[in-house]
């Protein structure tokens, strides 16, 4: 088979695309291939993927057990719309009852993270009649004008006139605290700071609260334990709906299904997405019957649940629990933040390490915290050339992200831990 090339591929991106399309690496290769943990470029070349297409390969790229299901599906039927009744969509919709936390029940489909975040969105505002939304600083929630006007990191804002009725709150990032804490001295400021939002910067008419478990592009940012907890109180004192976004953080990714289950509390909404699928397009968000019932006008959407991507979906949740994947994530996220964490005692260019399971951050920084943008760049471009993709995120893009596929094994990440550590030797200071 024959390839283009990157070069060409670059030249029609230029030419056909809208210019708000980049690529990471000022080298970057064409890839052609994928192949479980790993990747394969227009010569050969092979990578591995610690990054997943940012939180999506959760089960490997091409993996075999569920695209044969998919191909089964595409074979019997590939598309009607929810006009028409069809088994794939309600047996997920079943699965997921079964697999979120709580009392969450009824599910809405459709074909992407912004979609299914927009759609938890508009729930909130028909439950409870209001119109205003609470967000945190550095989420990121979408691309449509709503979602764009709740994320709260300005590369990603990049509509001039957002929507009105948007707050924001502090975000619980703890290595830069706004408050100036310190680890053990935190006295939850963070959440006291979302009632004071609540009472002097809004109507009262709140429809919803959204944040994310963990904030993956903003930084890997890890709340600390009981902060949903407090939270929670206080938006429940206020009668606010608290709407998760798990599109980055679902399906076993954290150690267990969905990452509010290490805090404890049951959103009201959650919405989900990447992982869902495999690579296959598909999101959507759950809710409670109570809350349901207030959607009740007639509604679609036209991909949304269709049944390729139901079909997939359900084997997709099939294989990460006939293969313990969220095990997996655990075990091997602690062997992973151990490998990192004796980086950061070696190299100071690493001034932080966070996440939870195989969701990990490492925040690099130069003096006085002085985010280290350029050195994150060329880590980047150094471990593709040792073959290995990893990512980066941040407000300040300073973060380097690990989210592998979930069926990684020890030996992939020594190979990652000695290539970073061998790549900041070069460049440390």
């Amino acid at each position: 088979m024959s390839f283009i090339g990157a070069e060409k591929i670059i030249e029609k991106k230029k030419q056909y695309l809208v210019p708000c399309s980049y690529h990471f690496y000022s080298n970057a290769p064409q890839i052609v291939k994928g192949k479980m943990q790993y990747l394969y470029d227009s010569e050969g070349k092979e990578y591995l993927d610690f990054f997943s297409g940012v939180s999506v390969m959760n089960c490997g790229h091409c993996n075999e057990e569920i695209l044969e299901k998919t191909i089964d599906q595409m074979k019997a039927l590939q598309h009607t719309t929810t006009i028409y009744l069809t088994e794939p969509i309600v047996n997920l919709a079943e699965k997921l009852y079964h697999m979120t936390p709580g009392d969450l029940k009824r599910s809405f489909f459709c074909g992407t993270g912004s979609e299914a975040n927009e759609g938890a969105l508009l729930l909130a505002k028909l439950f409870t009649g209001h119109s205003e939304f609470i967000a945190l600083n550095h989420g990121l929630h979408g691309r449509t004008h709503l979602t764009m006007s709740v994320t709260g990191i300005g590369m990603w804002r990049t509509d001039s006139n957002p929507a009105s009725g948007i707050h924001f709150a502090p975000n619980p990032y703890c290595y830069r605290c706004p408050f100036k804490q310190s680890k053990g001295s935190c006295g939850y400021e963070c959440v006291e700071a979302v009632e004071s939002v609540i009472k002097n910067q809004t109507s009262g008419r709140v429809a919803g609260f959204i944040a994310e478990a963990i904030q993956g592009n903003g930084g890997i940012i890890t709340p600390p334990k009981d902060y949903f907890k407090n939270l929670n109180s206080i938006l429940s004192k206020y009668n606010i709906p608290l709407i998760i976004d798990e599109v980055q953080t679902g399906f076993g990714r954290t150690g267990k299904m969905f990452a509010i289950e290490h805090y404890g509390i049951t959103p009201d909404i959650m919405t989900m997405a990447k992982a869902l699928g495999n690579g296959v397009p598909i999101a959507a968000y759950i809710t409670t019957d109570k809350i349901a019932q207030s959607f009740t006008r007639p509604s679609a959407s036209t991909l949304g649940g269709n049944p390729v991507s139901a079909a997939t979906a359900l084997a997709v949740l099939e294989y990460i629990e006939n293969h313990d994947l969220m095990i997996k994530a655990e075990k091997l996220g602690n062997v992973l933040k151990q490998g990192l964490l004796q980086l950061k005692e070696k190299h100071s260019l690493i001034g932080d390490v966070r996440g939870i399971g195989l969701m990990l951050g490492a925040e690099l920084v130069k003096e006085n915290k002085e985010p280290a943008m350029k050195e994150t760049d060329m880590i980047l471009e150094a471990m593709k050339e040792k073959g290995i993709f990893i990512g980066k995120n941040g407000e300040n893009r300073n973060v380097l992200a690990f989210q592998p596929p979930l069926i990684i094994d020890e030996e992939n990440i020594n190979t990652l831990i000695t290539s970073l550590d061998e790549v900041l030797s070069s460049i440390d200071f």
